[in-house]
């Protein structure tokens, strides 16, 4: 069945658009009220004066005590925002655990300042791993239709849907209404955390049209490159019009792919009551010894995806993925005592194989402490049938280093 590729091709050029004019919604957020005249805020935008960065290369980074640099162009330095002790301890989990593929972004969701920039490859070419949109975005997904679901249908993390089938594959016949078969119900908030891939294909069905999460996912940044210092894959949206496709891909099933990068800015777009900020890596530029750039101290705003009371009800339903959901035993150990005490987690897992290929694709993107974001994290495995560890645990370790380097009680190093 087609799909609705003019749908994409209006989010890529809304994507665009929203980059240099900032939709007004919402109060202060990252420091920047919102409420302030349009005027305002296309002069902050667009005075970031974007400097040269031609030879910026993100995969050979020079490692510092107390910074991360690269070489530019014409014998320039850049020097990157990102944390060295973080960063090393990201690099140091990828290759402790002889993972074939990986990436893993942190981000600081006040300024927009990537902490860590992980990109991973066991042999064979060195890629970027971070700005690659080949991945399938899987249950990810989940998050864009949750965010139609309560933003265009009207739903809230309390919403129930009962149901039976539906775990792993998704039917026609259990699409349908069936109070004999349908012995379990679930809230909203209940089947993101556990991703329970048939309630999220019902309600779509019966809520949403394929024209009303393909605009959901260009307001997040999906069907267009991001703005950063490097170019980006677009991540894919392709959402079929056929009844029983529609549902799936709204379960996650295939048709759409995710970079780790947009994985970050997904989380932190929700973390951030809705507003997605640019992405920022290079925080200062040399010539020799002297300093010719330095990046703006005001966070540049890229557009406002979704209503601030739509990010606290998505909040809520990613909170149940770390608290009882698909992410509990990754962040507990075995006596269920957490990884990271006395905070809560806003967090979705994602899993799909491309079994031909033999790549096993498992993710994690979200951000903490839920109730007062600091970071929001993405982490991509790509693992062969043999593997150690997946995204989520990637992701939890990311984040333990970073809570323990603040002093946050309770919270060990990796």
């Amino acid at each position: 069945m087609p799909s609705i590729n003019r749908w994409i091709g209006v989010a890529a050029a809304l994507g665009i658009i929203s980059a240099l004019v900032p939709v007004v919604q919402g109060a202060n957020v990252a420091g920047i009220d919102l409420t302030d005249p349009l005027g305002k805020l296309e002069k902050r935008v667009r005075k970031s004066d974007q400097p040269d960065l031609k030879g910026l290369d993100l995969i050979r980074l020079k490692m510092r005590p107390q910074r991360v640099t690269t070489p530019l162009s014409g014998g320039r330095l850049a020097e990157l925002t990102l944390d060295p002790e973080l960063q090393r301890s990201a690099k140091a989990v990828m290759k402790r655990y002889r993972i074939p593929e990986a990436g893993a972004v942190l981000m600081d969701i006040k300024t927009g300042k990537l902490l860590v920039y992980a990109s991973h490859v066991s042999g064979g070419e060195q890629i970027d791993v971070n700005v690659r949109a080949e991945a399938p975005a899987a249950s990810v997904f989940k998050i864009i239709t949750s965010s139609a679901l309560v933003e265009i249908g009207g739903l809230s993390a309390s919403t129930e849907q009962c149901y039976h089938g539906g775990r792993s594959r998704i039917g026609a016949n259990e699409l349908k209404d069936n109070p004999a078969r349908d012995k379990w119900c679930a809230s909203l908030a209940m089947a993101l955390g556990r991703s329970i891939n048939v309630v999220f294909a019902r309600l779509a069905q019966k809520n949403l049209t394929p024209e009303d999460l393909s605009m959901m996912g260009g307001a997040f940044g999906m069907g267009a490159p991001i703005p950063f210092a490097v170019k980006t894959e677009a991540s894919k949206i392709d959402i079929p019009e056929d009844p029983l496709e529609f549902a799936r891909t709204a379960a996650g099933f295939w048709n759409t792919s995710l970079s780790p990068l947009q994985g970050a800015l997904i989380a932190a777009t929700v973390a951030n009551q809705g507003v997605t900020l640019r992405p920022r890596i290079v925080e200062k530029i040399f010539k020799g010894r002297e300093e010719i750039w330095t990046t703006p101290e005001e966070p540049q705003i890229l557009r406002r995806a979704i209503k601030a009371d739509t990010a606290r009800e998505v909040t809520k339903m990613m909170i149940q993925t770390v608290a009882s959901g698909s992410g509990f035993k990754t962040f507990h150990d075995r006596k269920r005592n957490a990884f990271l005490p006395g905070m809560q987690v806003a967090g979705k897992t994602g899993t799909l194989t491309r079994h031909k290929a033999n790549r096993h694709y498992t993710w994690f993107v979200g951000f903490a402490p839920a109730n007062k974001p600091e970071v929001a994290v993405a982490a991509l495995v790509v693992n062969t049938p043999i593997w150690r560890i997946k995204g989520p645990t990637l992701a939890r370790e990311v984040l333990r280093a970073y809570f323990a380097k603040q002093g946050r009680r309770g919270v060990s190093r990796p």
